[in-house]
């Protein structure tokens, strides 16, 4: 009997939503190295989330037809989106303040293999980028989106959730704060290196014999680290607020319905 309750029609239908909701998060959550992992390692791990979410498996009416399920199908992917996005948000913003501020420093001469993506990018950004993720683990960021998915099947069961002008207001707001926290890092940067400028120009009119365009380059990068490393300590504050946006946005989210 108990293997009959486990296997039953309205259990498998519980675990296929919430599979579809739970992959629709993984598509934007910023885990490192994940997207060069292996098909079948992902899947493992996905697949091994929804089992472990056992105990909030929705318990739809067995007897709903394919098209109502296809229905929620499309809404459940459209929230684990959203969901994922919110997380995503919170992430990309360092790398906006990275982009930034190696702009102006010269520091977007240099480049590297980001090894999130395998593509070329500059070394501040793929800097940023593991910086941020080791944050994201450290402050426990990844726990509290498994218990944010986890109260959304309780809150949003299937078949509650419409993609609405709400919803899409807040994804919107959540990802307004990107841009935000990527000034907000950059912006002290970005001020000392127009000084930067202004002074060497000055420092140019007032003798005109001096080659100070040949050390303006260095003396921008040496100046542009040394912020860089000063301001590193508002890192762990910058994450907390951008995370509490992106989870603000994430319970508003679950709770359209």
């Amino acid at each position: 009997m108990g293997i009959e309750q486990l296997l039953s029609t309205s259990s498998v239908l519980g675990f296929f939503l919430t599979l579809v909701r739970l992959t629709g998060v993984f598509v934007f959550v910023p885990l490192p190295g994940l997207r060069n992992v292996v098909d079948p390692a992902r899947v493992v791990l996905v697949l091994g989330l929804a089992l472990a979410l056992y105990p909030q498996w929705p318990h739809p009416d067995a007897g709903v037809n394919a098209g109502l399920f296809a229905a929620w199908l499309v809404s459940e992917a459209a929230l684990g989106i959203g969901i994922g996005l919110a997380v995503s948000f919170t992430v990309e913003a360092f790398s906006v303040g990275a982009q930034m501020i190696g702009l102006q420093a010269g520091y977007s001469f240099a480049s590297t293999i980001d090894p999130s993506t395998q593509a070329d990018s500059t070394i501040l950004v793929v800097f940023v980028q593991t910086v941020a993720a080791v944050l994201f683990f450290a402050m426990g960021l990844d726990r509290d989106i498994i218990r944010i998915f986890a109260r959304s099947l309780e809150t949003c069961p299937p078949g509650t959730f419409t993609l609405s002008q709400g919803a899409v207001e807040t994804i919107l707001i959540a990802g307004s704060t990107m841009f935000s926290t990527g000034l907000r890092l950059a912006l002290p940067i970005l001020a000392v290196m127009i000084m930067v400028d202004i002074s060497i120009a000055l420092l140019g009119r007032i003798n005109g014999q001096l080659q100070l365009m040949s050390i303006a380059f260095p003396v921008k990068m040496v100046v542009g680290l040394g912020l860089l490393a000063w301001i590193s300590i508002l890192l762990p504050a910058l994450m907390r607020g951008a995370s509490a946006t992106g989870f603000a946005a994430m319970r508003t989210l679950i709770r359209q319905h």
